[in-house]
């Protein structure tokens, strides 16, 4: 079982989503402010959610089921579970969130802790757009060298923008592919905003946003992703219950260790050293030459020489 549980570590803010710097409307998100977010997250915390209501302006429509592109190689793949979007897109219009935020019931934080061991699920996501579509390689490689499994959230436009190392990555055992959304959009009912991304308008905006891309990822790696994270990784409690309606898990995280790839390796290090056990941690894997790679490298062999057991989102 999973558990839904905060961690909240005090440290320097900066903000979660400097690695994906252009939104898919365009606009510029480094060192952005979530729109009636509040303050930024910080490394090693979680930011605290926004509970205000709104009201919807959902745009009714259909969503079609998106025609899966030639794999790159020819993967056995396996059927979707039976999901029919458009009745999911009919069953949420309409309906009004009342919750915003990175924190809320159906979104999964922690990870369930079996034996004694320290336990953390490493996370690393790759956005796409422009300034978000780079490979830091070196850090791949650094968790192939400590043979440390981790989840990966793969954006269906940095996918298109480097098809053979996703191909590589996803044909990889050490590595779990999961679904960081096809525009890498808020996921919103309404158009919320966040650190400058116009967030998804409608639950067919929604649906398109999560099943795009799961359909991608499946086409070629011939597995469906089982987790999702929005872009930004903020959610309306409707969006929350399609995603999961959709049949995808939704990835939250309870140590933010790289805060958007603005952290110095310090302060990375120091996010992975003193994570509690179970944690889920955010980080980036789009931005050679920033801090995550750097801190990553210094704290790995200190949390495998106490005994630290790292683990899939499973």
């Amino acid at each position: 079982p999973l558990l839904r549980r905060r961690v909240v570590l005090a440290m320097l803010p900066v903000g979660l989503v400097a690695a994906c710097t252009t939104g898919a409307d365009g606009k510029s998100s480094a060192n952005g402010t979530a729109s009636g977010a509040g303050s930024s997250p910080v490394v090693g915390s979680q930011t605290p959610q926004g509970t205000s209501a709104q009201t919807t302006t959902t745009q009714p429509g259909m969503v079609a089921t998106p025609r899966p592109t030639a794999p790159m190689s020819s993967p056995r793949v396996t059927p979707s579970p039976t999901v029919e979007p458009n009745s999911i897109v009919a069953r949420y219009t309409g309906t009004s969130p009342i919750r915003w935020g990175m924190s809320m019931p159906g979104i999964t934080e922690m990870v369930s802790v079996n034996g004694a061991s320290h336990t953390l699920a490493l996370t690393f996501d790759a956005c796409g757009g422009l300034g978000g579509s780079r490979h830091d390689s070196a850090l791949v490689q650094l968790l192939r060298s400590h043979q440390v499994p981790a989840t990966l959230f793969l954006n269906q436009r940095w996918i298109k923008e480097n098809p053979r190392t996703a191909h590589d990555l996803m044909s990889d055992p050490l590595f779990a592919i999961a679904n960081h959304g096809t525009q890498h959009r808020p996921l919103s009912v309404t158009g919320r905003s966040a650190y400058g991304i116009r967030g998804t308008r409608s639950a067919a905006e929604v649906v398109d946003e999560v099943w795009t891309n799961h359909e991608y990822i499946r086409s070629l790696s011939g597995r469906a992703p089982t987790w999702f994270r929005a872009g930004t990784a903020w959610y309306d409690d409707v969006a929350v219950q399609i995603t999961r309606a959709l049949g995808c898990q939704i990835a939250g995280f309870a140590v933010n260790g790289d805060a958007g790839a603005t952290a110095s390796p310090l302060q990375v290090s120091r996010a992975l050293r003193t994570a509690p056990t179970g944690s889920i941690v955010i980080m980036h894997m789009n931005q050679p030459g920033h801090g995550t790679h750097s801190g990553l490298a210094d704290a790995l062999p200190r949390l495998l020489a106490a005994g630290t057991r790292f683990v899939h989102l499973t």
